[in-house]
């Protein structure tokens, strides 16, 4: 794994075998930020990234410029590789925290420009991650929320929903809070 662009451009992230994730794709990824940089201006974006495993998609934010990107997992381990690597790239936006996202959703803390989830694909509530972010306040006004997943989800009927994008088995679902 990389990052893409930006102050860490070109930097490696050497994640330890022993992390029981499933890293986004450089390719995906990068298909990703090139539908953001139509999107969003990224210099002091507030992001928060659910499920973030070995933090590539936190990194790449913070490396563009965001503020503040508030990395969310359940596994220690994940997170202390996420907050020690942060520490070792200069990355003072990006800040690890363990919780279940679930449990975190349901109870409002921040409001973000930005939401990312790569929920295990397994997961069987990822369909209920619109309502839990949307409902609860997560999104500031014109912030959006990028939810990766299987092929087997389906957002499209969601009111915030915008589009869908796929790229080979990565599935990128796009919505937007007015």
């Amino acid at each position: 794994m990389r990052i893409i662009s930006g102050s860490q451009k070109g930097r490696r992230i050497n994640a330890p075998n022993n992390l029981p994730v499933r890293p986004t794709t450089d390719m995906a990824k990068e298909s990703l930020f090139n539908i953001l940089n139509n999107l969003i201006d990224f210099e002091d974006l507030t992001v928060l990234d659910l499920f973030a495993g070995t933090g590539s998609i936190s990194f790449e934010f913070a490396s563009r410029g965001a503020r503040l990107v508030t990395a969310v997992d359940n596994n220690y381990k994940c997170v202390d590789f996420i907050n020690k690597t942060a520490g070792g790239f200069n990355l003072s936006a990006v800040k690890a925290i363990k919780a279940d996202v679930f449990k975190l959703l349901k109870k409002p803390f921040d409001s973000y420009d930005l939401v990312f989830s790569d929920a295990p694909y397994v997961v069987s509530e990822i369909t209920e991650l619109p309502d839990l972010i949307f409902g609860n306040g997560w999104l500031k006004n014109n912030a959006r929320l990028i939810i990766e997943h299987s092929k087997a989800a389906d957002f499209s009927k969601h009111s915030c929903f915008e589009q869908k994008r796929q790229y080979g088995k990565v599935n990128f679902s796009f919505f937007y809070n007015p």
